[in-house]
């Protein structure tokens, strides 16, 4: 930037705008600047700040002519509505200050950004505003190219507590009932009242409650008037100044804490009160702590407790234990609980998962505030300011929005049903003992641990049968309501068949020895039993006189594995289902290994048998292997037995 203005200096005889984000970069690039000019023949050029806070004569001496040359650093104040006499050359820096909504901190925080090309091209038109002038940009034409057209409309970048909590004051809940310029974005909105509603700023409805109607009195942040306002009613207004001003400002400590003490065990808000009134005392600072932060932070609080009607000093305040209330009323929603494996790791209030900064210490703490979160890369945000926080506390000021809950779930390394008693707020359990549960629920909850697989039923040989025997009538007789048995049916909604049978079910034992054929009986009709029983038989007579089970599992066509010798004499394959569908015969040996496989019997006795004869009447010398099958006697006995009894 110096380089920049010398070598204007040295090629110009115009004055100089310089387009800067804030007050601390002009007061930076003022001190370099007035370094370089120093003893130099240039001494009749003058320096001169433009930026909102300063006061009214200092802004008119850099608009107005000056007798020699000078150089204006400005904000974005310069942009528009102004024109600075004598201006023919504009350097901008490509940076502005811009009021943002910031998740770390949940409240609106000017963060510098960089600027949109309409920005940009009004900063170069303030080169030519008396006669045609230069614009010397701090960045490449491809930079300019890749800016936004436009600047987004701050209402759709900012935290919108406070205005929701100013037209709350005026009466109106529903923004629809506003002409906006640029609406605010519903999602925005909602959040905006759940913490007013979280801060008891707005009850269940909406409406404003006297504690809101006092917090929008007070020209602060929600957050920030709800710890003012705290502050006062526990007898310590000061430190709700300091704590405010800290929060409102930019952080005191600067670059690496590597060297900053950690006295309350690493959460560091307490640390930064203790700096504050360090300086206050002798100016004295460790390298890591921003002195002009700080003279800001002293500012902000010796005008909040003005606002408080209470002087500067805090004498006769007790702040024991004090910290942790105030910031429990400022940031209800950033209490944090620890997780039980990990000291560095917590779970918000919401829900959400964070984790604590490398340069705060584990302290141990069960329960924090996270007053500084970030969003994080991954799923976890990191804390990077913190307080910490006791169970009585909380309970103490947020009693009446800890909710009582009855929970229920299957356990999946026990594998058993846990019911416990527990305390919440919101997504932080405070409290569990163990209870014995209701038998409606912990049936509901076995539902619904099978629909989603997180347990197994077991479908045994039989059951598995009885659901193939009926899957094939609902092929064979479309024409019929046959009911839906498949695994995928069942399991998408337990609730409509298993329930009676769950009842006195607590764990995986009990229930894989559950036998649920008689639960998928109950969904035919009586009708469809007897139909069942008629058309699809578990076994079927065969010409032995035994009667052979039918495997309706193994595959689309039941099959009927039977010794070759028990079906001799028969000429037509035994057929299900009124005759519709002949069964796929798995002819034994005697071992009852397959010899062949067939749907068309007479054909076998006629080509295949007495290859199959040839084969294993050998093998097998003490079983018949009659030369005519169509007239042998069927039998599953040896030929000895078969004599023995006839004798």
């Amino acid at each position: 930037m110096t380089d920049v203005v010398q070598r204007v200096l040295r090629e110009t005889t115009d004055d100089i705008l310089v387009f800067l984000p804030g007050a601390g970069e002009i007061r930076t690039v003022g001190d370099a600047i007035a370094e370089t000019l120093h003893g130099k023949a240039a001494s009749d050029v003058s320096l001169h700040p433009l930026y909102g806070d300063l006061p009214f004569e200092e802004q008119e001496r850099a608009i107005l002519p000056s007798a020699g040359r000078k150089i204006v650093l400005a904000t974005n104040i310069a942009e528009t509505s102004l024109t600075i006499h004598g201006v023919g050359v504009v350097i901008d820096s490509g940076l502005t200050r811009r009021l943002q909504y910031d998740p770390g901190t949940g409240m609106n925080r000017l963060v510098t950004v960089t600027v949109s090309q309409a920005a940009a091209r009004q900063r170069q038109g303030r080169a030519g505003r008396q006669y045609p002038g230069v614009c010397y940009r701090l960045y490449s034409h491809h930079t300019f190219q890749s800016l936004i057209p436009f600047a987004p409309p701050e209402i759709a970048i900012s935290d919108l507590s406070s205005l929701v909590l100013d037209l709350a004051a005026w009466g109106v809940k529903d923004p629809a009932l506003l002409s906006w310029l640029d609406p605010p974005p519903p999602s925005a909105w909602r959040a905006a009242q759940e913490l007013l509603k979280e801060l008891g700023a707005l009850d269940a409805k909406g409406s404003i409650t006297p504690v809101g109607v006092s917090m929008a009195r007070l020209p602060l942040h929600p957050r920030l008037g709800r710890l003012i306002l705290k502050a006062a009613e526990l007898g310590c207004p000061s430190l709700g100044a300091d704590l405010a001003a800290l929060l409102s400002e930019r952080d005191i400590i600067r670059h690496s804490r590597s060297s900053f003490p950690h006295p309350t065990g690493g959460f560091d808000l307490s640390d930064r009160l203790g700096l504050l009134g360090q300086w206050r005392q002798n100016k004295m600072l460790p390298k890591t702590a921003d002195a002009f932060v700080l003279r800001a932070v002293d500012r902000t609080s010796q005008q909040l407790r003005r606002l408080m009607g209470k002087k500067s000093e805090a004498a006769g305040e007790t702040t024991g234990g004090m910290i942790p209330r105030l910031l429990l009323f400022a940031f209800p929603d950033r209490i944090a609980k620890r997780r039980e494996d990990d000291n560095s790791r917590y779970v918000l209030r919401q829900g959400r998962g964070v984790r604590l900064s490398a340069k705060i210490l584990p302290g141990g703490s069960p329960y924090l505030i996270a007053v500084m979160v970030d969003k994080g890369e991954k799923a976890e945000g990191t804390v990077h300011m913190a307080e910490p926080l006791t169970e009585e506390l909380i309970r103490e000021a947020l009693g009446d929005q800890i909710e009582t809950r009855r929970q229920i779930v299957w356990d999946k390394q026990e594998e058993r049903i846990v019911a416990t008693l527990e305390e919440h707020l919101g997504a932080i359990m405070l409290s569990a003992k163990p209870v014995n549960p209701p038998e409606k629920e912990v049936v509901s909850v076995l539902c619904e641990a099978i629909r989603s697989k997180t347990v197994k039923i077991t479908y045994s040989r039989e059951v598995l049968q009885f659901q193939a025997r009926v899957r094939l009538m609902q092929k064979t007789f479309p024409e019929e309501s046959w009911p839906d048995l498949s695994e995928e049916m069942l399991l998408s909604a337990p609730q409509d068949w298993l329930l009676p049978w769950l009842s006195g079910i607590r764990n995986g034992e009990q229930l894989a020895a559950l036998n649920i054929l008689p639960a998928l009986t109950e969904r035919l009709t009586w009708e469809q039993r007897r139909l069942l029983t008629e058309r699809a038989p578990v076994t079927i007579a065969v010409p032995s006189g035994y009667n052979i089970p039918i495997d309706y599992v193994s595959g689309d066509i039941p099959v009927l594995a039977v010794k070759l010798q028990e079906m001799f004499g028969l000429a037509d394959t035994p057929a299900i289902a009124g005759g519709r569908i002949k069964l796929l015969l798995q002819l034994l040996s005697p071992a009852r290994r397959p010899v062949s496989i067939t749907r068309d019997l007479s054909q076998f006795w006629n080509t295949g048998y007495p290859q199959v004869k040839k084969e294993l009447k050998g093998r097998y010398p003490k079983h018949p292997w009659p030369d005519d099958p169509w007239n042998a006697i069927p039998t599953r006995k040896t030929k000895v037995r078969n004599l023995k009894e006839k004798n």
